[in-house]
């Protein structure tokens, strides 16, 4: 089903082409000026150039002949050269009575089954997942869900990280505490116990601890990159203490993601990434890509068009370390082996992107990746408090991701049950709901790679431009229609009757709806979820004038309930679809 702007620059053209211009010069937008018209065109403009005449006087010959259209009510001109367009309020109708019956309300879907892998999440195994986690999460898996809705491949990926130095730490203050267990037997041959010898409580103890005390001694610090260095190398013990590792981590994790709504198709390793490092590096070297440069081994990536410094690619330290560079660049080589992707998308801190830069620009050089293959990198703003600094504890500390959504939880929880009886159970789940959305919805409604300042007190809110507003809508939507489900239990929302719009706020109400299927390829094609909170927070305002001014419930004329009772079931299906693109949960009440 093609978007209404489509249709309409279609249209106008077609007229541009009958006047002998270019029909490029007919492209269609929204209007800027809602209070002057619905749609417009600025082609006249940029035609004037090319066919050097005034842009009014070709304004004014195009409007002209797309008056005698009838799907246009009105159309006019403004200086110097701006098209203002209205339609007809039976195309409209026309328009959203299709969406009713179309499948995902006509939304193209423009994938093609194109393969996206999403590279987000990114923790490190044995550590606690904390507030700067939450940004990559939230925005990969809005993006991964957005793309599969429109018809991509989408394979999210974690991309834990696993085969440092904090393995290393865990080892050697493990060894430290527990000298006799037989993972630090040298003599032991036999099999090593399933069980892990601690849980995600004491392994998330163990690595500060471990780090701590190695910033201070000198002894342990080299003790631990020993350690590191023999589990990379095969070390009976010390592998099996590192699977432990993962499988007590992953599975903590799988929870904790879980808990926010997100999930990953792909639960992919840095350590998954070295089997390939050899030969890559290997390769680059016989290929004449890389070379020594003070030792360490080096790609250059500078072009001669850059107008700042590009430094080299290190592959590998003087010290004969890899970096994550490596393992970055063996990644790009093993997602194409096994996946193939069309376009690899990278979800990380926007102060990171010097470093992609270097990994992007040495696997398109050096062919590691195919030249079709697209590489991606969306560097993501700070969230900070209320004093415009990064989020912390009161203590200065860095925050656990599990207490910022318990503390969001229990501001919402106090809203919910102020005033009003309620189940306890019932009420924690609203919460939990309500929660998590004002977490996203804060976060989603900011372009990406810009700081935002979290407010606890206005995102729980149910008033303004926040997710508990948006849910709000939606609780109050379902509210109606299950109150008129008891007055009229047979009726069954399925198309607007071909009724035409009552009053001005419903054929803004209208308008507004018309614009999804826009609204979610601009904000995957852009990477920009925050256009999909704008559009569900207008609908939502459009929706709530309209249910002001109407009194659905109690109308008497059969006709315009119905048709207000299927307009306001399509505003709620969309308002749903949308929430659930950017991860969001709807609760059965508030």
């Amino acid at each position: 089903m093609k978007k209404l702007t489509e249709i309409i620059t279609n249209i106008v053209e077609g007229v541009f082409a009958q006047c002998n211009y270019s029909p490029k010069y007919g492209l269609v937008t929204l209007s800027n000026r809602p209070d002057l018209c619905q749609f417009q065109c600025n082609g006249a403009l940029a035609a004037a150039k090319e066919y050097k005449r005034a842009p009014i006087a070709i304004a004014t010959e195009i409007a002209s002949l797309l008056k005698n259209h009838p799907d246009i009510k009105e159309v006019s001109c403004a200086m110097p050269g701006f098209i203002n367009i209205t339609l007809e309020d039976q195309f409209i109708v026309g328009y959203i009575n299709n969406m009713i019956t179309a499948d995902k309300f006509g939304c193209e879907e423009i994938g093609d089954n194109k393969t996206i892998i999403v590279d987000y999440g990114g923790p490190n195994v044995a550590k606690p997942l904390h507030v700067g986690h939450l940004r990559t999460a939230i925005i990969g898996e809005s993006i991964k869900r957005i793309g599969k809705f429109l018809g991509y491949k989408m394979l999210g990926d974690i991309h834990l990280g696993d085969w440092g130095l904090q393995i290393g730490l865990i080892i050697a203050e493990f060894k430290h505490r527990s000298p006799d267990l037989i993972y630090f037997d040298e003599s032991y041959n036999g099999d090593y116990p399933v069980e892990a010898p601690f849980n995600i409580t004491e392994l998330e103890e163990i690595y500060p601890a471990a780090s701590s005390y190695a910033k201070s001694n000198p002894d342990f610090m080299e003790e631990a990159k020993q350690s590191t260095f023999l589990f990379q190398n095969g070390h009976r013990g010390y592998v099996a203490l590192w699977k432990h590792i993962l499988n007590v981590s992953i599975n903590d994790l799988k929870k904790n993601y879980a808990n926010l709504n997100v999930y990953f198709d792909l639960w992919k390793k840095e350590s998954d990434a070295q089997p390939y490092i050899p030969k890559m590096i290997e390769d680059l070297k016989n290929k004449g890509f890389a070379y020594l440069s003070d030792g360490a081994l080096v790609v250059d990536v500078k072009d001669d068009s850059d107008t700042k410094d590009i430094p080299p690619c290190i592959l590998v330290k003087s010290d004969g370390a890899t970096l994550y560079s490596t393992t970055d660049l063996a990644t790009i080589i093993e997602r194409t082996e096994l996946y193939n992707p069309d376009e690899i998308i990278y979800i990380v801190d926007k102060r990171q992107e010097l470093h992609f830069e270097q990994v992007f620009r040495c696997a398109k050089k050096t062919n590691l990746i195919s030249p079709n293959t697209k590489l991606t990198f969306l560097g993501f703003g700070t969230m900070n408090g209320k004093d415009g600094k990064p989020f912390k504890t009161r203590d200065g500390g860095v925050m656990r991701l599990e207490h910022l959504i318990k503390e969001v939880s229990d501001k919402v929880y106090q809203r919910v049950t102020e005033n009003r009886e309620i189940p306890q159970e019932e009420a924690k789940e609203i919460s939990r709901k309500v929660g998590l959305a004002t977490l996203k919805y804060s976060d989603l409604s900011n372009q990406i790679s810009k700081d935002y300042m979290f407010d606890v007190d206005r995102f729980t809110s149910a008033e303004g431009n926040t997710g508990p507003y948006i849910i709000y809508t939606v609780v109050r939507i379902n509210s109606i229609l299950n109150k008129i489900s008891k007055v009229k239990p047979w009726y069954k929302a399925e198309a607007a009757s071909g009724q035409l719009p009552y009053s001005e706020n419903e054929r803004s109400l209208m308008l507004k709806i018309t614009q999804f299927s826009e609204v979610i390829v601009n904000s995957f094609v852009d990477y920009s979820p925050h256009k999909i909170c704008q559009f569900i927070y207008e609908l939502s305002n459009d929706f709530n004038r309209f249910y002001q001014e109407n009194k659905i419930i109690s109308e008497q004329n059969p006709t315009k309930q119905n048709s207000w009772i299927s307009l306001i079931s399509l505003s709620r299906d969309i308002l749903v679809t949308c929430l659930d693109l950017i991860g969001i949960e709807v609760p059965n009440r508030m």
